[in-house]
């Protein structure tokens, strides 16, 4: 108890620094993770002297905070701007991780000389791209939605087979003719219960009629934790289950879902804070320094090799333009997921283990100045980037469960079509009105000549019959404009 004082104002001030090197991190164009890895690494043993080299407990809050991340990342994901890209998604987040796995296996056989076992564990541990980094870098740098919705897709699913791989191989499960189907049902049975939880969430959340909005976030959240944690039970993919639940919850219509999706992204934030702050706690840079040249030839491997080969071959159905295959390689981003990966062999004792880690620290902080100072510029260069690209309009809902009614709040974001319509011409159904328009701080009750404008928020007031229709019918204006119906826009 005497130490709790000094314990809590640490925790504290070092998440008030975190919280800045995110805006420097913006300023000066490096990656915030390595900052948070930085803050770690000064708080050990070759800083403050804090020693910590309990791999177990770094594994299993590694997992509890990829858990929070992956439903930050499945709650924020609009389906309508990821649907168009679901087939490539699954392609690199599937077969691309099988021959990543396979090729950096090979590659490191040979190079470093590792038993087969050994080479294909690093393949494993290394085959899965982080969502934090896709989540937070992606989404604001320009580019176009089919690659960042292929991306996303990917770094939400591919830590499921790519964890279920690190796991065979560490546990020394004999590989034979049983091994497919037993990962084919991990990933069918989690994808089963993701969607379960999220469907069944959903309803549940839009029935109760909670005593406060703050309970909402809170509830969704345990949402997502119980189908990780049905999954794990269930023998499945609880990663894949998570982000599958969270994915439906994201694009169902929540009460108050604005709020739920800013206590998401707080705790995202919170999550990835703490496990790259505790990794960089439990890393060592004298063992570091010794793994510099393991670390840089797999990192090559990775980038050079592997990534491309395997984004190569899971495009050819698709029929990808070279330009985005490209990037597609590049954006390949390894931070937090590769690290926890690698403390699972740590923590079933393989020989060999503590090397696979140190290098794996090498290797994600070199690719994440590499690639993080070098994604939009390579976006530009091969005309990629799209600095204009429209967001599609935000609605949350809250119930009145007394008088049978729902207030929506819609905000009209830069390029929407809706700008310039006028409020007669958004032709809502029977049921549904705007009752009050929010421009430039200033709130006043439009009328059917009203022209709505881009950053407009709007109050709808409607009969919870009409709310579907009605939340239909404002995204196809945003979509379409005002003949999105003579377009075949339908909002869905």
């Amino acid at each position: 108890m005497e130490q709790l004082p000094l314990i809590l104002g640490t925790g504290g001030a070092v998440l008030l620094v975190a919280v800045i090197a995110v805006r420097v991190s913006i300023r000066v164009g490096l990656p915030s993770l390595l900052l948070y890895l930085g803050m770690g690494v000064l708080l050990g043993e070759a800083g403050f002297g804090i020693h910590y080299d309990n791999p177990e407990l770094t594994q299993s809050l590694g997992l509890a905070a990829l858990v929070m991340i992956l439903s930050e990342g499945g709650l924020t994901t609009r389906w309508t701007a990821v649907k168009p890209s679901l087939g490539i998604g699954i392609a690199l987040s599937t077969v691309a991780v099988a021959v990543s796995i396979a090729v950096t296996g090979a590659a490191l056989h040979w190079l470093l000389n590792l038993d087969w076992r050994m080479a294909l564990l690093w393949g494993a541990v290394l085959a899965s791209t982080d969502a934090a980094a896709v989540f937070s870098v992606l989404r604001s740098a320009g580019i176009g939605k089919r690659l960042v919705g292929a991306l996303e897709i990917e770094s939400g699913i591919n830590d499921a087979p790519a964890y279920i791989a690190v796991v065979v191989l560490a546990e020394g499960t004999t590989v034979d003719w049983s091994l497919p189907l037993l990962v084919v049902y991990e990933l069918a049975a989690g994808l089963v219960i993701g969607l379960a939880f999220g469907w069944i969430g959903a309803q549940a959340l839009r029935r109760a009629a909670l005593p406060a909005t703050g309970l909402y976030p809170l509830a969704t959240m345990a949402v997502c934790v119980v189908a990780y944690s049905s999954g794990q039970l269930a023998h499945a993919s609880g990663l894949l289950a998570t982000y599958v639940a969270a994915l439906v919850l994201g694009n169902s219509k929540l009460p108050h879902r604005s709020d739920t999706l800013s206590f998401a992204e707080g705790l995202g934030w919170l999550a990835q804070i703490g496990l790259f702050v505790l990794l960089g706690l439990f890393a060592s840079p004298s063992r570091i320094f010794e793994s510099l040249v393991q670390g840089l030839v797999a990192g090559a491997v990775v980038l050079l090799l592997a990534r491309p080969l395997s984004v190569l071959l899971s495009a050819l159905p698709f029929k990808i333009p070279w330009r985005e295959q490209v990037f597609l390689s590049w954006a390949g981003l390894r931070g937090a997921v590769p690290i926890v990966l690698a403390l699972i062999p740590l923590s079933s004792g393989v020989p060999g283990a503590q090397e696979l880690v140190d290098a794996v620290f090498v290797l994600v902080i070199v690719l994440t100045l590499l690639q993080g100072a070098t994604l939009t510029p390579l976006a530009k260069a091969l005309g990629l980037a799209q600095h204009a690209e429209a967001h599609e309009i935000d609605v949350d809902s809250a119930p009145l469960d007394e008088m049978g009614a729902e207030l929506l709040q819609v905000r009209i974001n830069a390029g929407s079509k809706m700008h310039g319509v006028y409020l007669a011409e958004l032709r809502l159904p029977v049921g549904a009105t705007i009752s009050l328009l929010v421009r430039d701080g200033a709130g006043f009750t439009p009328n059917k000549n009203t022209r709505l404008q881009e950053r407009d928020q709007l109050l709808v007031v409607t009969t919870s019959g009409a709310r579907d229709a009605a939340e239909r019918r404002l995204r196809a204006v945003d979509r379409a404009g005002r003949l999105a119906r003579w377009k075949g826009e339908s909002g869905q």
